[in-house]
């Protein structure tokens, strides 16, 4: 019998659509969403599932920017071709894109057992949720945003993809908070440091995804919600990026700060009373 049914898996979608792309955590809304469903957070079924309900979203992602990535995919295929072809920006951010996906893969694999087992905690998250946000609040006050997405540099995708680390050992302070973060603090701008943000997602997001696939149905999910799961969060996650693109181009993140408090406490509040487990 499946751990997660096809309802469960429908609101797990929802919740990852919505969620991934918005600097408020997935995974530690889905862990709350989980728990709240008396689904066991820490059990290696339920982390596969949730890591394969993210290719949706990736998905989503390849979707959304087919244009760009053809463009940016193009550009590194001719420059390995071509030694004129490697001086174009496009090229050279395919392979910082590659780069900057490495530091997360390493830490990714050394500590998956810290990852699904200490890390995972409920406690885990709501503390990341508050550090999280104050981070995002001082990052946004720092920048400058003056630098386009044409200003990155190798050492902009770096910093940036590494601190992808953060949201990976402590779920709730967000893989998108810490990256647009970083990305603000080198002054780039909101929709800037947003965009880099999707475009460094997608390899580690999908090779976890992968990574997780022989889990999820191997210890206790079936297929159909997998399938349902990952379709919703396709469909939802499409339009939370539509949406975040234009909200920043005209907004602060101080509402996402604001929200990952209010959340990030009432957590606290929860698992303080025993309504939720950790």
């Amino acid at each position: 019998m499946s751990v997660i049914n096809v309802g469960q898996a429908v609101v797990l979608g929802v919740v990852e659509g919505v969620t991934e792309f918005l600097p408020v955590s997935s995974t530690g809304h889905l862990k709350i969403t989980e728990g709240l469903m008396n689904i066991p957070v820490d059990d290696d079924a339920v982390v596969g599932f949730s890591a394969v309900i993210q290719v949706g979203a990736i998905a989503a992602v390849l979707v959304y920017f087919f244009k760009d990535i053809v463009r940016i995919v193009s550009a590194w295929g001719r420059g390995l071709r071509d030694k004129e072809e490697r001086h174009h920006h496009d090229y050279k951010f395919a392979w910082w894109v590659i780069y900057a996906t490495i530091p997360i893969v390493v830490v990714g694999l050394a500590a998956k057992p810290l990852i699904e087992g200490p890390l995972a905690s409920l406690w885990v998250v709501a503390a990341s949720l508050i550090v999280g946000s104050g981070v995002m609040w001082v990052a946004d006050q720092m920048g400058r945003h003056k630098r386009g997405e044409d200003d990155t540099s190798f050492k902009d995708a770096m910093l940036v993809g590494s601190s992808q680390i953060l949201a990976l050992l402590f779920p709730g302070f967000s893989r998108s908070g810490a990256t647009m973060s970083t990305a603000l603090i080198l002054d780039l701008d909101r929709v800037a440091a947003t965009r880099l943000s999707f475009f460094l997602g997608i390899p580690a997001l999908t090779g976890a995804g992968i990574y997780e696939l022989k889990d999820a149905l191997g210890t206790g999910v079936g297929a159909a919600p997998l399938a349902v799961g990952t379709i919703v969060s396709f469909v939802v996650a499409y339009g939370s990026i539509a949406w975040l693109l234009k909200f920043v181009a005209k907004h602060s993140f101080n509402a996402f700060v604001i929200y990952r408090i209010v959340i990030g406490v009432a957590l606290l509040g929860l698992l303080a009373t025993g309504t939720l487990s950790s």
